[in-house]
């Protein structure tokens, strides 16, 4: 059996959002900026998946801008942003636990001068709204916090920083990468001036992405060359990636609600099983459902590394991540966990597991029986393990 468990990494393309694409590699291919009818035909298309994309988060589609997925969404919005903000403040305040695409942003930043403040979060990975507003100074020009964490799921207080951001005049950008088609998004009621997508998230195809600017705001222009999206980022537009990425968003909010209480249910009994038939392990991330997407359940194992979890299940068929795609070639452990008070060692047994609409309790019940194979088994490899089990003998 195979059993893909890494949702939260990417998804496979939903078989009616790649039939809506297909005419476009082939039969429709014009370029959407020419002139004929060829190209008329594409920025049809491609307009109307600006509509769906505006609708799906109640923007307007002349705030919706076309990217190659959510790295380079928020690449522009924190350089667009301090770029055209300089002039008024030098700070940035983000959090801890953002993805790499926005804490390498900063870091690049403050080489070049500006102050970044990395706010804590707590046991579940929230930030406090307290916390972010003392940050704030008369230098302040950004806020960028991510809507949900790609690691442990934690939904982040969205509508209170907007106010806050509001309320200091201070601009607010959001990395909604991982909750795109499983958290309902308002950007006018939320206070979002800037947020981040990318299709792969939700059953739309890879390398196609957006990001929602509210008009009025100037952030600098991202790519220099021809006129496309509207002078701001040149560049041939993806127009069968970005028809799939109108489809995919459409069809993810119709269905958000049954696809949430489908993967919660299958999460929440997948949790219940490893926290009776594994010992020593923990749940990372909020224990509190409401506080958590629908999909994630991130575990740590005591006395074993997650790498060799993630071998032993990737040869059983089962498809799981020991932190975020985007980090997975490194060595060191999740700088999410080691902010929410994750000893080092225990982050190193950490496995993210990720529901998807693809999966079944059979599934569920597969990967149960060998994950407890497999933690039972390398734990008696294990000297530590065997060293506790020793030490709690003859106590």
């Amino acid at each position: 059996m195979k059993v893909y468990l890494d949702h939260s990494a990417t998804t496979g393309t939903d078989p009616e959002v790649l039939q809506q694409m297909l005419p476009y590699f082939s039969e429709q291919f014009g370029n959407g900026s020419s002139q004929h009818f060829y190209g008329r035909e594409a920025l049809r298309a491609i307009d109307l998946a600006r509509e769906q994309v505006a609708r799906a988060i109640h923007a307007t589609p002349n705030e919706i801008y076309f990217t190659t997925g959510g790295t380079e969404s928020d690449n522009w919005a924190i350089k667009g942003i301090a770029q055209s903000l300089r002039h008024k403040g030098d700070h940035i305040i983000t959090s801890a636990v953002e993805h790499p695409a926005v804490l390498e942003t900063c870091r690049r930043l403050e080489k070049e001068g500006f102050r970044v403040t990395y706010l804590g979060v707590d046991g579940d990975g929230a930030i406090d709204p307290r916390a972010l507003e003392d940050a704030i100074d008369d230098r302040t020009i950004l806020i960028t916090i991510m809507t949900a964490n790609n690691e442990i799921g934690t939904l982040m207080p969205i509508r209170e920083i907007g106010a806050i951001a509001r309320a200091h005049g201070v601009v607010f950008h959001t990395d909604a990468v991982q909750a795109i088609g499983s958290v309902a998004i308002d950007v006018k009621q939320m206070g979002i001036d800037m947020l981040s997508m990318s299709a792969h998230k939700f059953y739309g195809p890879k390398g196609v992405g957006v990001l929602y600017k509210r008009n009025g705001l100037r952030v600098g222009r991202f790519m220099d060359g021809g006129e496309q999206e509207r002078s701001m980022r040149a560049g041939t537009l993806n127009t069968p990636g970005i028809v799939g990425m109108g489809a995919a968003i459409e069809r993810a909010i119709a269905h958000m609600d049954d696809n949430n209480a489908r993967n919660a249910a299958l999460r929440n009994y997948f949790v219940e099983q490893v926290l009776a038939r594994i010992p020593d392990v923990r749940l990372n991330g909020p224990a509190d459902w409401n506080r958590r997407l629908a999909n994630n359940a991130n575990f740590s194992f005591e006395y074993i590394e997650g790498e060799s979890i993630l071998m032993c299940l990737d040869l059983a068929g089962i498809a799981v991540s020991s932190g975020s795609a985007c980090s997975s070639g490194s060595l060191d452990p999740s700088h999410v966990l080691l902010a929410i008070g994750v000893p080092i060692e225990s982050a190193h047994g950490s496995i993210r597991f990720s529901f998807g609409k693809s999966n079944t309790k059979e599934q569920v019940d597969y990967v149960l029986d060998k994950l407890v194979e497999t933690v039972e088994r390398l734990r008696a490899m294990s000297p530590l393990f065997q060293y506790v089990q020793g030490e709690q003998k003859y106590v």
